[in-house]
């Protein structure tokens, strides 16, 4: 009888660290990497700065190449989806009707960009969240003197103006909020960003789109072209620091617009009652959202145990580290059934462990470099000190519940970024981080 394998769903950063470790923690038995892109896995925070740029090819943003995957024996399925998952028996289902048995599954599917009603049907609408979506982008900017206008002001929405302004391209950043990446990094920190961004030519805007005028349809039947971007009740300068009110709309001419307005967990396909998919795959301390079942990367809500709540990242670094612990738990949650079962050597199995990182996250903006240790996104405290304006250096403390958890920086040197970390790797008391803080910043 064949052994059943381990299946990999989501042929991602965090995919493809899980199918690594399980072969590293000794994992013999059949390995199957699914993907629903055409692509071998790949990097996704090129695609809106050096990709987009075109600064790098798309070889550049491979991970791993075949014959660097070759040595892992993976049943690798690229373009395919995975459209279903029996937790009792840990069957899947593929969008070819076939259905897999598996020894055990690690879910790794990310997440898929929002967009709006009718975005798909016209030409020069795009959201940013694949390769192809990225290249598709990166030749529409490769004219010159282009339009753009960026619905939504968070990290990709920032990261996109950047290049497109660096590009020569008439930039326009639209978002609900008044302060870029507020929502990420607080107020403080979100205005600064602002003026670097104006300083740059960007025209920022608040207020809330209300749909797209489109050029006369061709006569071929193709997708009618976008011509501008409406927005409800007018579209007040952020600069005002004032919300978009009262007007009847107004029109900001494109002839591009990217979407970059958030994403949601791609978690659609996990119909399972057993399975808690609000906000992403719902998973213990261990990864394990049920028995054989683990999940990865930024489909992933866990219950952290350093502060005592689910959390969920879409960050980078969180990807592979999380594959690589759900890897390793899974392992040894197999060892242990079959040591159970008498279907194994009588040896002491591996123990599962927590999966506890310290987040990190970086954004990348003209010659800007924000890092960030920790929780900085949901704070009820934030004390951002402004080092130097002029050079956009910014150190800032973020708390809840009276304690210290998140730290961010631009322009400060890696010594003092480390020395950051460790400050916020465990949650500590609001007073005695900052006196920490400063003494880890003194010499800068």
């Amino acid at each position: 009888m064949t052994a059943r394998p381990i299946a990999v769903v989501g042929a991602s950063a965090a995919g493809l660290a899980a199918a690594e470790a399980l072969r590293r923690g000794g994992w013999r038995g059949p390995l199957t990497l699914i993907g629903d892109e055409p692509h071998l896995p790949y990097d996704r925070p090129p695609l809106s700065k050096q990709l987009l740029h075109g600064a790098w090819e798309p070889d550049r943003l491979l991970l791993r190449t075949e014959e660097q995957l070759a040595p892992l024996g993976l049943d690798l399925r690229l373009g395919t989806r995975a459209t279903g998952l029996d937790v009792a028996t840990r069957t899947l289902t593929l969008d070819d009707g076939e259905r897999l048995g598996c020894a055990g599954v690690i879910i790794a599917t990310g997440v898929t960009a929002r967009t709006l009603p009718g975005a798909d049907r016209i030409a020069g609408v795009h959201t940013l969240r694949t390769l192809d979506e990225a290249l598709a982008l990166r030749a529409r900017l490769g004219a010159p003197g282009r339009r753009l206008v960026i619905v939504g002001n968070g990290v990709l929405g920032c990261e996109a103006a950047a290049v497109a302004r660096q590009l020569g391209h008439e930039v326009t950043l639209v978002g609900i909020e008044e302060t870029p990446m507020a929502a990420a990094v607080g107020t403080e920190v979100g205005e600064l960003l602002a003026e670097e961004h104006r300083a740059r030519g960007v025209r920022l805007l608040t207020g809330a789109v209300d749909g797209f005028e489109t050029a006369p349809a061709a006569p071929d039947g193709s997708a009618p072209q976008v011509t501008a971007v409406r927005l409800a009740n007018g579209g007040t300068p952020a600069s005002e620091g004032v919300a978009a009110g009262g007007g009847g709309g107004s029109r900001l001419p494109a002839d591009l617009v990217l979407l970059a307005i958030g994403s949601r967990p791609a978690v659609e396909w996990l119909a399972d009652p057993a399975l808690d998919t609000t906000d992403g795959l719902r998973c213990d301390a261990y990864c394990a959202a049920a028995p054989g079942i683990y999940a990865a990367g930024d489909v992933a809500r866990w219950d952290h145990p350093v502060h005592g709540r689910p959390l969920r990242f879409e960050h980078r670094m969180n990807a592979t580290e999380q594959g690589m612990a759900a890897a390793r738990n899974l392992l040894a949650e197999l060892t242990a059934t079959a040591a159970a079962t008498g279907a194994a050597e009588d040896t002491p199995a591996p123990e599962r462990r927590p999966f506890a990182p310290v987040p990190y996250f970086w954004s990348d903006q003209y010659d800007l470099k924000l890092q960030a240790y920790g929780l900085t996104a949901g704070a009820d405290r934030v004390e951002a000190t402004v080092l130097d304006r002029a050079e956009r250096r910014v150190l800032a403390l973020y708390g809840r519940d009276g304690h210290a958890v998140g730290v961010l920086a631009a322009g400060l040197p890696p010594r003092e970024m480390r020395a950051l970390r460790a400050v916020i790797a465990t949650p500590l008391p609001w007073e005695e981080a900052r006196e920490l803080i400063g003494s880890a910043t003194a010499a800068g």
